[in-house]
């Protein structure tokens, strides 16, 4: 079985940890320089507030209601290295999907105790850490996905779903489900599923594989097999417009030198920034990680992530290489043989449509211009002489990148002098 381990309203769930105020209250989390908001409590979207809404646009009798902060990037990084790290007590196989989101593998794990193993862990995550988690159970990714969704939103679940890939609930559920909430499935491959009469995760399910192969990708044909509760996608299969966009790959060997693994996440950090012009998106921040192997018991184990925040919503290669190699310095510690990397694209924005935020850091219309061209041209370099043709070189060291951050919550977990202080009455 595979389990998805989602964190409830994280990054507003990681304030409530500190700040047991703002519990049902309408909270709202700010991006770069405090322009849009990015993330939500449930009580914010019942009154209406979209995600991306400028806060500068919030009606003055929403606005009063609310609870505004910054982004707080270090302290997310690090709690959801917490959770990552709790869930790693109740199974060995923990694959990072974002930073809310963890694919758990629970091969060996009896399957009438797993709902119980998962309430278990559920409690532990919410003791140990303060974070709420739901649970998606199926044999295959998409279909935990469908599962993690329905232990989200009905309370009748109790936070953990199981779905058995032939069970008569799961038909009733994928029958209901549309084919855009099918995770890997964007909008426009929706209305062309739409004109071919496929309307419900259901339906795709009943399709012939090879044809959607044919007439799709590889990925739709893998899709219908995993509705099917086949195992057969793995997490780079997957972009995600307007979410996240992962780029990882496992060495050929174990190394612990740091020259290997900043190439590595030069490579990554590059790759990624190339996706996110491919699909017209920005970032807002990066998440790195590097990952030893979990099963080589005789080693000495360490898989430290960090999410670094940047300067402006941005698909220029320079600047992403430069943040993932500065977070690649302040998390290497010698002693330690590596097998993975990945550096994450995160909190992404439709670029044709991003909403210039004044208090970004400050970027003229000519520099702009220059940043685009250049992109532009080496990736139409890469495309024609192949990849790495032109590629980004060593990130400089003493880049400086000073954000207006007026609302932003201390670095309770990673900063001595931001440390919560408890007064006794």
């Amino acid at each position: 079985m595979i389990g998805l381990v989602d964190c409830n309203n994280f990054y507003v769930s990681c304030e409530r940890v500190f700040n047991p105020k703002l519990e049902r209250r309408p909270v709202g989390v700010l991006s770069n320089n405090d322009g849009c908001i990015i993330a939500r409590s449930n009580e914010i979207k019942s009154l209406g507030v979209e995600m991306g809404t400028p806060a500068f646009q919030l009606p003055p009798d929403i606005r009063r209601q609310c609870v505004l902060l910054s982004s707080n990037y270090t302290l997310y990084g690090d709690m959801s290295r917490r959770v990552t790290n709790t869930l790693a007590d109740f199974t060995p196989d923990v694959e990072i999907y974002s930073i809310d989101e963890s694919f758990l593998g629970f091969d060996g794990f009896a399957r009438d105790k797993l709902e119980e193993h998962c309430q278990r862990m559920r409690h532990v995550v919410r003791r140990n850490t303060g974070i709420p988690v739901s649970a998606g159970l199926s044999t295959s990714r998409t279909l935990a996905k469908v599962a993690n969704k329905l232990a989200k939103k009905s309370a009748a679940y109790e936070g953990v779903c199981m779905l058995e890939p032939d069970a008569a609930n799961t038909r009733h559920i994928l029958e209901r489900t549309p084919v855009e909430d099918l995770w890997g499935v964007a909008r426009r491959t929706g209305a062309r599923l739409a004109d071919m009469g496929i309307h419900s995760a259901w339906e795709l399910r009943q399709a012939d594989p090879r044809c959607m192969r044919r007439q799709f990708s590889v990925v739709m044909e893998r899709t219908v097999w995993e509705l099917r509760g086949v195992d057969c996608i793995e997490t780079d299969d997957i972009a995600r417009p307007k979410q996240n966009i992962m780029t990882s790959r496992s060495f050929g060997r174990l190394t612990g030198y740091k020259t290997d693994l900043r190439e590595a996440i030069r490579v990554h950090a590059s790759r990624g920034a190339e996706k996110l012009r491919r699909q017209g998106s920005v970032a807002r921040a990066i998440m790195v990680f590097l990952q030893t192997n979990r099963h080589r018991l005789d080693l000495a184990q360490y898989n430290p992530s960090l999410v670094v925040q940047l300067p402006r919503p941005t698909d220029d290669s320079r600047i992403i290489v430069n943040a993932a190699q500065r977070a690649l310095d302040e998390m290497y510690l010698p002693g330690y043989a590596f097998m993975k990397v990945g550096v994450m694209m995160m909190d992404l924005a439709d670029k044709a449509t991003l909403q210039l935020d004044l208090l970004d850091t400050p970027q003229s219309d000519a520099d702009r211009e220059r940043n685009e061209r250049l992109m532009a041209i080496m990736d139409k370099i890469n495309r024609e002489y192949g990849r790495d043709t032109v590629s980004v070189g060593k990130a400089k060291r003493d880049s400086a990148w000073k954000l207006r951050c007026q609302h932003r919550t201390p670095r309770y977990t990673t900063r001595w002098d931001e440390l919560p202080i408890v007064t006794m009455r």
